[in-house]
């Protein structure tokens, strides 16, 4: 290269330094370096970094918000320092031992330039203590026992320490470790737990629990050694072990022990086996064996052991939980379920009460969106696995909530301006918060409102409501209008239109008119007899030594006002104008007369004797040579039960209303509130 270039490249590199500097000396005071976060362990030496660029005034440290102080060697904090070099701007925080007291925020501060660095913790490690184990250095267990380990780490370690456990160098995995922070104390302190159920290749065994933390990473060891016993070691035999139920078994209870084995115990379920001794046991099996097994318990000098068998014993189903009763809304899914054992297990299927079909196989039955129809009762039965064993049954019922169900009963028709009576039979699950009657000018819960009265019955058969309204007086509106019966629950309303039927007075009346003019004549030919008769008295009692036959007044013959020829007997029958609904004062009169020839009864004619005006009576005399004289029977008057096909002539009135009914054919008013005419209807049979 030419002197001239040589010159030329020199010279550059001093103009950028000269460069620089000008622009470093203009440039405002600034952190060249910041403390950072930082770990140490306690004991050890803490250093917090601190660099300024184009400042020389005071620089100072806080922690947390507290200033330590401007000079180098912090008087007052024997254990801080400041070092570095003030000429290029270092200003490092030194603190040596570190202590848990020291663990803070800290912070680098130019005072004069209002200059604050980020802050910076410091955080103490604690290296943990050698741990403990508890019952060491050597631990007794006992073969086959479940026991567990207990290591405990003390002191005021940061963080807190793992413990961890270790058999001949290998940690122990896949074993339950439990580790609790203890309560009650200002240090950290933990436990860790080793469940273990050691076996005879324990004994001797080393294990070592180690308490590892960041503060101390190859960790603290406490090892232990284990002692080993040996309980009895028990095997369990019974003889046979397929048993019928009543059979008898043989149990045999074998063990090896070291120390020697003191004793034995029997139990059978957990209760103790009264009077049973030795390895040997005999008894007389039954199904309770199958659940409850029979155990044997030997013990040593060490400890015990325990050995129990269940016997497989034959028996037929019984029934361990019966279905309950359901109730659930209509749409709903029902379900009932059954348990039953027996061995072998029983065959278990569900039927409905009265039905031969299978509905499903095993404990449960479900019914999906289940309606009215599905309401009854369910059979859960059981058939044993081996014949001859017997079955078993159990039901539950199954009520289906729904809205109510209302039906109209029977009614009879009413006479006007008399009583009537509507019914209804109400069906509802669950019960029917009200029935209400209904109609076009009014509307009835219960008791009594002007004419109305509604009384509400269980019904006699069956669940379900009778509801019974009740009108004192009927008026013609009554007859054409419709009456409501609705009852309502949770699910719904429901209900019926129940009318009212008429009953007119006009063939009553002359039925009754009829009655009362045939009982006019009848007694008029009573009268006439009797006249004959105690006209021609002399001839009666010679005539009484012959053959005689009668004129009988009885519910069954032929009467009409003129008797050109009469039979055998002859009735009077006047017609219940009631129907036999209730109990009247009834009339009857028997009459006899003798024999005509011809096998028929004639009636002579009337006699001219007496005077005008005189009853007329029938003449015997011409006939005395054929018929037998006639002898007038005494009236009888009693009351009749209904119903009866005799006259009536008054009936007796009830005071209360009667009780609802439900069969069509039975009367629905055994009260009147109108009177009845009592004339009697003549009626003839031949």
């Amino acid at each position: 290269m030419a002197p001239g270039g040589r010159a030329l490249g020199m010279l550059v590199p001093a103009l950028l330094l000269l460069f620089c500097f000008r622009g470093r000396a203009g440039s405002p005071p600034h952190f060249l370096q910041q403390p950072e976060d930082l770990v140490v362990l306690m004991g050890s030496e803490a250093r917090l970094p601190c660099a300024l660029g184009a400042y020389r005034g005071l620089v100072q440290w806080t922690k947390d918000g507290l200033a330590l102080g401007g000079e180098r060697d912090l008087p007052g904090w024997s254990r801080y320092w400041i070092s570095g070099n003030v000429a290029s701007g270092q200003h490092d925080l030194h603190i040596r031992p570190v202590e848990l007291e020291d663990e803070a925020s800290y912070e680098c501060q130019a005072t004069q330039a209002g200059l604050r660095s980020r802050p910076a913790q410091l955080h103490v490690l604690v290296p943990p203590e050698a741990p403990q184990v508890l019952g060491g250095p050597s631990v007794s267990l006992v073969a086959g026992v479940p026991a567990n380990l207990t290591c405990r780490s003390r002191g005021d370690a940061r963080p807190t320490p793992e413990l961890l456990w270790f058999r001949d160098g290998v940690r122990l995995d896949g074993t339950t470790f439990h580790q609790t922070l203890l309560k009650g104390r200002t240090s950290g302190s933990v436990e860790s737990t080793l469940f273990l159920t050691p076996s005879s290749q324990d004994d001797g065994a080393t294990l070592v629990c180690r308490a590892w933390s960041q503060a101390l990473p190859t960790g603290r060891d406490t090892a232990v050694t284990l002692s080993l016993q040996y309980p009895p070691v028990v095997t369990l035999s019974a003889e046979p072990q397929t048993v019928q139920e009543g059979e008898k078994v043989t149990f045999l209870c074998q063990a090896t022990a070291q120390p020697p084995v003191t004793g034995y115990r029997w139990a059978k379920g957990g209760s103790p086996v009264l009077g049973a001794r030795g390895p040997r046991l005999e008894i007389a099996a039954d199904a309770s064996f199958l659940t409850e097994p029979v155990s044997c318990e030997v013990s040593n000098a060490v400890g015990r052991a325990n050995r129990s068998t269940a016997l497989d014993v034959l028996f037929g189903p019984v029934l361990e939980a019966k279905p309950e009763p359901m109730s659930v809304d209509v749409g709903e899914d029902a379900s009932f379920s059954c348990a039953w054992r027996g061995n072998p297990l029983p065959r278990v299927t569900w039927t409905r009460r009265g039905g031969a079909q299978v509905l499903a196989f095993g404990p449960t039955l479900r019914l999906p969106s289940v309606g009215p129809e599905d309401a009854g009762d369910y059979v859960c039965r059981a058939e044993p696995g081996l014949p001859g064993r017997g079955d078993g049954a159990a039901e539950a019922r199954l009520t289906v909530n729904a809205p109510p169900v209302v039906t109209a009963l029977h009614s009879a028709p009413a006479f006007l301006r008399g009583p009537a009576r509507l019914q209804c039979l109400v069906f509802a699950s669950p019960a029917p918060e009200t029935v209400v009657w209904s109609w076009d000018d009014g509307f009835l819960e219960a008791g009594a409102r002007g004419r109305f009265l509604v009384e509400t019955f269980p019904a006699a058969e069956g669940p379900g409501l009778i509801s019974v309204l009740h009108i004192s007086g009927t008026e013609e509106s009554d007859f054409s209008k419709g009456f409501n019966c609705s009852a309502r629950n949770r699910l719904g309303e429901g209900g019926t239109r129940v009318s009212l039927g008429r009953r007119d007075l006009l063939p009553t009346v002359r039925i009754v008119a009829g009655v009362a003019s045939a009982a006019v004549t009848l007694l008029m030919v009573i009268t006439g007899v009797a006249l004959c008769c105690w006209r021609h008295g002399k001839y009666w009692s010679s005539f009484s030594k012959q053959k005689s036959g009668c004129i009988s007044l009885s519910p069954s013959v032929t009467l009409s006002p003129i008797w050109p020829r009469v039979p055998y007997q002859v009735s009077f029958v006047p017609q219940d104008p009631t129907n036999g609904y209730y109990k009247v004062r009834g009339v009857s009169v028997s009459l006899s007369l003798g024999d005509a020839p011809g096998g028929g009864l004639f009636l002579p004619p009337t006699s001219p004797l007496g005077p005008p005006g005189t009853p007329t009576f029938y003449d015997f005399n011409p006939h005395l040579d054929t018929m037998p004289p006639c002898r007038l029977y005494r009236a009888r008057a009693g009351y009749l039960t209904t119903p009866h096909p005799r006259a009536f002539t008054s009936y007796i009135k009830p005071t209360s209303f009667g009780s609802p009914d439900l069969a069509s054919g039975t009367p629905h008013f055994p009260y009147a509130a109108f009177p009845t005419p009592s004339h009697p209807r003549l009626q003839t049979h031949v």
